[in-house]
């Protein structure tokens, strides 16, 4: 949970970087928060419709959180040398996601680069 407070704490900082674990656990809680939020949408009927699980509850969360999302991600990119451009790489049909996931596993980068020093090195 703390890797979660971190990310929101850093809501638009696209500087610096961000540790796979820092990146891994926000994706994991992001995705809890997700699957309770559209289950609260099924259980207060606050759904878009009734053929759609999905409600307001959902929406304004991924309002909330897309700049923050958005922001580690780039952060995690420049961890592995990367710029943060690099997440577009994404809007390639297919491949482009799968290469943008092998880049977001990839280890860091062990010294420090032009976005600032190894996140892990103070461990």
């Amino acid at each position: 949970m703390k890797w979660y407070k971190k990310v929101l704490s850093q809501y638009a900082d696209f500087k610096g970087r961000a540790r796979r674990k820092e990146y891994w656990m926000f994706v994991l809680f992001n995705m809890i928060f997700l699957i309770a939020a559209i289950a609260l949408d099924n259980l207060l009927g606050t759904k878009f419709s009734p053929e759609m699980p999905l409600g307001y509850l959902y929406m304004l969360y991924i309002l909330a959180v897309f700049i923050p999302s958005l922001a580690v991600a780039v952060r995690r990119l420049h961890d592995i040398g990367k710029s943060g451009w690099w997440y577009f790489i994404s809007l390639v049909p297919l491949i482009g996601g799968i290469w943008l996931l092998v880049l977001l596993v990839t280890d860091s980068e062990a010294e420090d680069n032009k976005w600032g020093p190894n996140p892990k090195a103070g461990e």
